[in-house]
């Protein structure tokens, strides 16, 4: 189940650096998106526990989930990443994790792992000094 977040995420506009030239200097283009985890009705408390812990370097002291882009001229463009950004980190939170399955080395390799075992053992042997009293 996929949740899109959209229409409760606050956006911010600031001046960017990077590509526009003298554009730059003049127009707000990087957007700020947070997005109030606690607040939202979107997604359940569970769900929230879950957000709350897989995306906690991501949210700040006041519970905010934050997101910044300034990749874009545009600020239409900056606000889409942003939105596209936190919607792909939380629907990726929430998505139940699949239980790994442990499996056992197969006859073959354990076959393998010890001949190489033998054939280390008997290069170390045939590396030691000869002593009078075993002859």
């Amino acid at each position: 189940m996929k949740v899109d977040i959209s229409k409760e995420i606050r956006y911010q506009t600031a001046r960017s650096s990077g590509k526009g030239g003298q554009n730059v200097n003049k127009v707000e283009t990087m957007v700020e998106g947070y997005w109030l985890v606690s607040a939202s009705g979107l997604v359940t408390p569970d769900q929230q526990a879950l957000i709350i812990k897989h995306l906690e370097n991501r949210i700040n002291k006041e519970g905010y989930l934050m997101a910044r882009s300034q990749a874009e001229r545009s600020q239409l463009g900056n606000k889409e990443l942003v939105r596209e950004k936190m919607n792909q980190w939380v629907n990726a939170a929430i998505q139940p994790k699949k239980a790994r399955i442990a499996t056992k080395p197969s006859k073959g390799v354990a076959q393998r792992r010890l001949e190489t075992k033998k054939i280390q053992a008997a290069r170390k042997t045939s590396r030691q000094n000869i002593r009078l009293s075993d002859l």
